[in-house]
């Protein structure tokens, strides 16, 4: 590897550590939507991209946008970046990663004076988690003009709107419609991301190419039995809530192994009031469904439905189930995988695709323009969303090495 991108890639690992410095809780790294780690977060990016010779502005959303002139001014732009926000005690490369890899490869193209047709933007995406006013996306969607206007009256954990702490942040909302793209103005975006997951470290690769991003079904489930006494109801007299509820979370595990791409999540389980000697009279619990193909997911969730009301009906509760969540899987423009592995390809470098099962804030800005993702290995089990996510400094190196060739040879 050539030392320019060893020099890359430790630039975007301190850049990494120097921005988890900015959190809201001290010895973790949690940094919502405009608070004042989020605010710092924005101004040191703001920094990094001026330095790298870039322009910078903020739109109504927060988003932070640094754009590198092309060899002509108002040239349409290729469009990168990603997310700046954070899950509660996250870990520092999930968002981060592709915001500091393109502005550490531009600021390599403007210390040598190398301009493009097209301009780059890198986007600082100022809120895809969804953490602190329960809506999700919210920087992307706003790039892509799709904001839904609905979510300004969410209330946060302390009960500030959010429509208000956007107004006391400078953020109004009757300027977000300006924060919209226009398509033509717009190339392509292309994101790079950690995997969160552990196929390319399990496959001994450091970078793959992202095929789509999966499509998800999300659901709360309740289920209403009969409390009784734990010693005195018989076992075929009884109508065990929590049973119900167990009997087809083994059946989302089952119908979901064995079809590849396809995942099925009981991620909440609750027996509200719940006690030792108890028959459990009511239960809580999540669903969550993902496939890189929609009729995958579709076919599993009927199945899975059909099985709720089976499970009802044999063993005399009832259950409501109430969707949370629905979106389509997003496939990667087919154009801008050849160019992505064209670019690994030139790097001697093994290719991989894959789908990723996570949500990212490339599936919003599908809405404008075609997209594609590149993927860096992270170690330690692919654990991500959690202090624990780690990567190195190689496949930094590596990832800005194959984006620079991406877009140094990028035709539209």
């Amino acid at each position: 590897m050539q030392e320019p991108w060893n020099s890359c890639g430790a630039q975007i690992m301190t850049w990494a550590d120097a921005l988890a410095q900015h959190s809201e809780a001290p010895g973790m790294l949690t940094r919502t939507y405009l608070t004042a780690a989020h605010h710092a977060a924005a101004a040191q990016l703001a920094e990094w991209m001026c330095a790298a010779g870039m322009s910078v502005r903020r739109d109504m959303a927060g988003n932070v946008i640094g754009r590198y002139e092309g060899l002509t001014t108002d040239a349409p732009a290729l469009v990168t970046g990603s997310h700046f926000d954070s899950v509660r005690n996250g870990g520092k490369y999930d968002g981060n990663l592709g915001i500091l890899l393109p502005i550490a490869c531009i600021g390599q193209w403007h210390a040598a004076g190398k301009r493009f047709p097209f301009a780059l933007e890198v986007i600082g995406f100022a809120e895809e988690e969804g953490v602190r006013f329960k809506a999700t996306l919210l920087g992307s969607r706003a790039a892509a003009g799709t904001f839904d206007l609905s979510v300004l009256d969410n209330l946060d954990d302390s009960g500030q709107c959010m429509r208000d702490v956007m107004a006391a942040s400078g953020f109004h909302a009757s300027g977000l419609g300006k924060a919209a793209y226009a398509p033509a103005a717009v190339l392509a975006f292309v994101e790079v991301h950690i995997e969160q997951g552990p196929v390319l470290l399990n496959n001994d690769l450091p970078l793959g190419v992202v095929t789509a991003i999966s499509g998800a079904s999300r659901f709360m489930v309740e289920v209403e039995g009969l409390a009784g006494h734990a010693g005195t109801v018989p076992m075929e007299m009884r109508r065990d809530a929590a049973m119900a509820a167990a009997e087809i979370g083994l059946y989302i595990e089952q119908r979901c192994s064995g079809t590849r791409g396809l995942v099925g999540t009981v991620g909440q389980f609750n027996v509200p009031n719940g006690a030792a000697n108890v028959v459990p009279g009511k239960a809580i619990f999540s669903i969550d469904i993902r496939a890189e193909q929609d009729a995958l997911r579709q076919a599993a969730v009927a199945d899975v439905l059909q099985q709720i009301e089976q499970v009802a009906a044999r063993r005399h509760v009832v259950i409501q189930t109430r969707k949370t969540h629905e979106a389509a899987s997003v496939p990667c423009a087919p154009w801008l995988q050849q160019q992505l592995a064209g670019a690994i390809e030139e790097c001697a470098l093994p290719l991989r695709h894959l789908p990723s099962g996570a949500g990212h804030d490339t599936m919003a800005m599908a809405a404008i323009t075609d997209v594609a993702m590149l993927f860096v290995r992270c170690g330690n089990g692919g654990i991500s969303h959690h202090p624990d996510e780690i990567m190195s400094a190689a496949d930094a190196a590596l990832g800005a090495q194959v984006f620079s060739r991406f877009v140094e040879n990028f035709k539209n």
